[in-house]
């Protein structure tokens, strides 16, 4: 199974933000189980990538031209796919995985997560949805989510979208395990 990681590409962030997508990297190499990302070489994406591959993983980057000329990305990458812009860029990372993880980022990051619930909610996106979040950065997202549940703009089985992730240790358990979003979502999408 491939797996897109939206992270990323900040080197300001604190160093234990590169030091988890490094350990995750690792583990999903070690799992088999093979990284789409960004393509970045900077920050948590660099990190990511590195833990990957120092594991023996298969890392495919999928990167814009515009960040490509700017000398951003990661040269060093099983394979870099160049793109010609970010909604390329996004649709291509989904298509290329069966999963997506979110580590703590930007507003890159919450885009690309935003859209990938929002895919999955109109039954367009079958894959486990995991946010990796040992640090609690992710808990004002959760808790916006919860009230749009409890204010009815989501159904609550809306969610069982997204699963949160304490331990990384947990992460190739729960991509296992996670059940398919059924392609009938959209017909509960507009409770």
């Amino acid at each position: 199974m491939d797996v897109v990681v939206y992270c990323a590409s900040s080197e300001q962030a604190p160093q234990h933000y590169r030091d988890t997508a490094r350990q995750l990297g690792r583990l999903l190499a070690e799992s088999g189980h093979g990284v789409v990302f960004g393509g970045g070489r900077r920050g948590s994406m660099g990190a990511l990538a590195a833990g990957a591959l120092e594991a023996g993983g298969r890392t495919h980057g999928v990167i814009p031209d515009f960040m490509r000329e700017r000398e951003w990305a990661h040269e060093g990458l099983c394979e870099l796919e160049v793109v010609p812009d970010m909604h390329t860029r996004k649709w291509r990372m989904l298509e290329l995985s069966q999963a997506v993880i979110a580590l703590p980022g930007g507003c890159g990051t919450f885009e690309e997560l935003l859209e990938a619930v929002t895919w999955k909610r109109l039954g367009k996106l079958p894959h486990p949805v995991l946010i990796v979040d040992p640090t609690d950065y992710y808990r004002p997202l959760i808790e916006l989510f919860e009230r749009s549940i409890d204010e009815r703009f989501m159904a609550r089985q809306h969610g069982e979208m997204w699963t949160v992730v304490r331990d990384l240790q947990d992460v190739p358990r729960l991509l296992a395990e996670t059940p398919p979003w059924p392609a009938d979502a959209i017909d509960f999408a507009q409770h």
